[in-house]
């Protein structure tokens, strides 16, 4: 057994990171020789020690590869190479196991439970640092640099829509494209049911999100276009699909290199 499989001191993978803290909390990938997907998280605490701790309890059976603290100090829990216990009960493009596809990122913040609090410049820089990093050295396009709530759109929130996704889109992290203001009225409404529901979710679908073209505007719809919403309509998260909403959607989707089957 390594020192990276028994939960021992390691090196760090990026440059950028300050500690190793290492957590016991993580297992082989699945199916994945490297991630091909960073998914960032807010911590959801008050405190970056309480959150680092829960991270590195074994009891707690979670963990992520990366902690960014507020002052931009970057903790490193698991090596790249592990599969860090993250994300949970996750879909993204058909993948089931995100944690063996991914790297995962927590960004100390109390999220939605504790205010939604604006990330300190200090935190955005070393968060948009160490992705770039991930990014180049794993191969990570764009469009996978997701949020939690992407991949888990029925149970998280996460980072959340105070979350700068736009000024990592100008630095070269994610894909981001420029939304237009929200409209009062919906394009597609609540119980709608019929072709232009059945388009909507294909669209979601395309671009990764887990839902099937089953043309009916229910609960389940209605949540995926609020997971939509807070990562690129952050403006206004209802879950309702107005133009500005459908219309984000097309233009990432035509800005994607790959084709629906690739």
């Amino acid at each position: 057994m390594t020192p990276a499989d028994s939960g021992e001191n390691f090196s760090p993978d990026s440059p950028l990171v300050a500690d190793v803290l290492p957590s016991p909390n993580h297992g082989e990938r699945r199916n994945f020789l490297r991630a091909d997907s960073i998914i960032l998280h807010y911590t959801g605490m008050a405190s970056a020690e309480a959150a680092i701790a829960l991270l590195r309890a074994p009891s707690a059976e979670v963990s992520s590869h990366y902690v960014v603290v507020e002052s931009g100090r970057i903790v490193q829990l698991v090596p790249e190479a592990r599969r860090a216990w993250h994300a949970g009960l996750s879909c993204w493009r058909g993948e089931r196991d995100m944690n063996s596809a991914s790297i995962g990122v927590e960004i100390c913040n109390p999220g939605h439970d504790g205010g939604s609090p604006p990330f300190p410049d200090r935190q955005i820089e070393a968060v948009i640092a160490l992705c770039r990093d991930i990014a180049e050295r794993c191969a990570v396009r764009p469009e996978r640099v997701l949020a939690h709530s992407d991949i888990a759109p029925a149970r998280k929130r996460d980072p959340g829509e105070v979350f700068p996704w736009a000024e990592l889109g100008r630095a070269g992290v994610g894909l981001w494209v420029e939304p237009d203001p929200p409209e009062e009225v919906g394009l597609i409404l609540r119980d709608q049911e019929g072709p232009p529901v059945r388009g909507l979710q294909t669209l979601l679908a395309l671009y990764g999100y887990d839902i099937e073209p089953y043309g009916v505007y229910d609960a389940r719809t209605q949540t995926v276009v609020a997971a939509f919403q807070r990562h690129f309509r952050p403006a206004q998260v209802d879950g309702v699909a107005d133009r500005s909403t459908v219309e984000a959607l097309r233009r990432l989707l035509a800005t994607l290199s790959w084709t629906p089957n690739s």
